[in-house]
């Protein structure tokens, strides 16, 4: 899969790259792009299948690994080093990014990335019996639904709380049903992920890994087991926050992540 991301740009200088979380798009960074915009060039592509770009095939299965590839084509066509930027999957995936081609990165800042692999190796029982029942429910456990209404509600709810799927207004649920079986695509190949913290090691750019006070634990342990192995790095909690923090605590995520990535660009 070789098809070119569609992209949002404002500001120049350093290159940064925004990554957004599943089911969403480029879109969810309009508040971090107007933060860091005067003083870097920001780029925010939309994920395969997602956004502005063609809905990925419904006969085709998914696999992360084509999101990762399409980012380091992405960061290839650029002058110099990235500032990398993600959130969920986004962040799965530039963590990804990092450790396979470390000298492209300058910085790298992340909220709860979804590298539930690092959470097995030793076992994380505690933090892993969220997806044990995950794999108990037939919403989620059944290829014939992925995507669907009963799966997304299920998606959804997990990341935030329930009942979190009915809040949602009709323009939204239909947004992510659009791209329902690519999103079921991100999940069912990254929850097979099984890349050890050990291997992000090799990211010795500096780091700033965050999560949310009540974000699932399972994304706090992978939030303080990553940041053990990276050399560089910083982990922050962002109070009062859970899963979405980059949109519901806008602020405070874009005031760290922009002192984070002036510090690397000055260093």
């Amino acid at each position: 899969m070789s098809q070119s991301l569609h992209l949002v740009s404002a500001g120049s200088g350093e290159p940064v790259l925004l990554l957004h979380s599943g089911g969403m798009s480029s879109r969810q960074w309009r508040r971090t792009i107007d933060a860091l915009s005067p003083s870097f060039r920001v780029i925010a592509p939309d994920f395969l299948g997602c956004g502005e770009n063609p809905l990925w095939p419904e006969d085709e299965p998914f696999h992360f690994k084509y999101d990762i590839q399409a980012v380091e084509r992405l960061i290839a066509d650029l002058a110099g080093p990235v500032h990398l930027v993600g959130h969920s999957y986004g962040g799965f995936i530039a963590l990804h990014v990092a450790r396979r081609t470390p000298a492209r990165i300058r910085s790298i800042a992340v909220y709860d990335p979804v590298a539930f692999g690092v959470l097995y190796e030793p076992e994380d029982a505690e933090a892993l019996e969220g997806f044990r029942r995950i794999e108990e429910n037939p919403a989620l456990s059944d290829p014939a639904k992925g995507g669907g209404p009963e799966w997304m509600q299920a998606f959804i709810e997990f990341w935030n709380g329930p009942g979190s799927w009915k809040t949602l207004p009709a323009a939204t649920q239909n947004a992510f049903l659009r791209v329902g079986k690519k999103v079921y695509g991100e999940v069912f190949t990254q929850m097979r992920d099984r890349t050890p913290a050990a291997s992000y090691s090799t990211v010795t750019a500096p780091a700033l890994l965050l999560h949310g006070e009540i974000s699932p634990l399972a994304s706090r342990r992978v939030v303080e087991r990553i940041g053990a192995a990276m050399p560089k790095a910083t982990v922050r909690t962002v109070a009062g926050a859970g899963h979405m923090g980059p949109i519901t605590h806008s602020g405070v995520v874009n005031d760290w992540v922009f002192r984070h990535i002036q510090a690397s660009a000055q260093s």
